[in-house]
């Protein structure tokens, strides 16, 4: 079977499922409508705090859907996605703050370094499936953080590092933006960088999954024998989702560093990981939209946590001592909804917008004949 009559198969197997950001014209709308926010809600909310809890929620959306890429549509379990997130973050500084390139230079370099990481990585870990693969993920973290810890001219060392990469594109400054005649803070202007770059990630996003590599890594989830009798590899399909994977942490990586404008090894540690895999789930598996809204569920877990912390005396505010630590519950509640979506509501909180499979057929009305066929791939 030749490698275009595989194509095809896959093709008409996976089309009606593969997701697509624009396949109705409501979501045409609402992909206008998240533009628009983009810079609309930063020009109306001055609130430095709020600004950057949904700052940092927009770049944990962009490290859960390289996650989501491994996870959901490749059927790979990982753990180790926080330290491909730590070392796009300190290359980024590197190479930014450092070397002194500009920001269209160092964040895709930050990424690329990622996924250089994931490479090397990849063919050795994805021989192995399932907790196996899980466990050796998890070793990662504990390898970054050692390394991060034992490279002070890189990283700074335990006491980390000032992040002083440049967020300017041009004459764009986003630490210092301008729209029109208003001068915006440091906040505003880098919640827009981070959500301009994730509506950049999802669009690639949707674009891989539905590539004839996408519909590989959903195949060999699905029915991984019936795949490989088909002709698709499976160690270069994962190979594919893992690299990709590690890219999008890098860039996620980067721009959580300017964020945060200070790192440490410890940043990157395992509850990183675990609100990773807690986005994705929560979000909902294999969709594109669900990191997105998973990560602003998620955002909100440390200010429900501070708040609850004058209700429920178990709860140290931060600088307390005494009881469970802000992050420290953080975990406790990313476990309890990991295990109740995964129960009660295996699609995620993106199922609630869904419509009902018959309805949605009806309103998109018949799809059209593929004419290739597995004998005539060229019709």
């Amino acid at each position: 079977m030749t490698a275009t009559t595989v194509d095809g198969v896959l093709a008409r197997s996976d089309r009606a499922r593969a997701p697509r950001l624009f396949d109705t014209l409501t979501t045409k709308i609402l992909a206008i409508v998240f533009l628009v926010a983009i810079v609309a809600i930063p020009l109306n909310i001055g609130d430095s705090y709020v600004l950057t809890v949904l700052a940092t929620a927009a770049v944990a959306a962009i490290a859960a859907a390289g996650l989501n890429l491994l996870t959901g549509y490749a059927g790979q379990i990982s753990l180790g996605h926080a330290f491909f997130v730590g070392a796009g973050a300190f290359a980024g500084q590197v190479l930014g703050g450092q070397l002194g390139l500009p920001l269209l230079l160092w964040l895709p370099l930050a990424g690329l370094f990622a996924g250089a990481l994931g490479a090397m990585v990849a063919p050795f870990a994805l021989r192995l499936r399932g907790p196996y693969l899980a466990i050796v993920s998890l070793g990662l973290v504990y390898i970054g953080i050692y390394a991060a810890r034992n490279l002070p001219a890189l990283t700074g060392g335990l006491n980390g590092t000032v992040v002083t990469a440049p967020v300017a594109i041009g004459p764009v400054d986003f630490a210092a933006l301008r729209v029109g005649p208003f001068l915006l803070t440091r906040e505003q202007g880098m919640f827009i960088l981070c959500w301009g770059v994730l509506a950049l990630i999802l669009l690639a996003t949707a674009n891989i999954v539905r590539s004839r590599s996408g519909r590989a890594m959903q195949a060999i989830r699905d029915h991984d024998l019936a795949a490989e009798v088909l002709g698709v590899r499976r160690l270069p399909a994962m190979m594919n989702a893992f690299i990709v994977s590690s890219v999008f942490a890098g860039i996620a990586g980067g721009l959580l560093g300017v964020l945060l404008q200070y790192i440490r090894p410890e940043n990157f540690g395992l509850d990183l990981s675990i609100q990773y895999v807690a986005i994705v789930v929560i979000g909902g598996l294999a969709t594109v939209w669900g990191p997105v809204l998973g990560s602003l569920f998620i955002g909100l877990v440390p200010v429900l946590a501070i708040w609850l912390a004058d209700y429920l005396p178990f709860i140290a505010k931060p600088g307390q001592h005494g009881g469970i630590s802000v992050s420290g519950f953080g975990l406790v509640v990313y476990g309890v909804l990991i295990v109740l979506f995964l129960l009660f509501r295996r699609g995620g909180l993106i199922s609630f917008f869904r419509l009902p499979r018959r309805r949605r057929d009806a309103t998109a009305g018949p799809a059209a004949p593929d004419p290739r066929t597995p004998e005539n791939p060229h019709p």
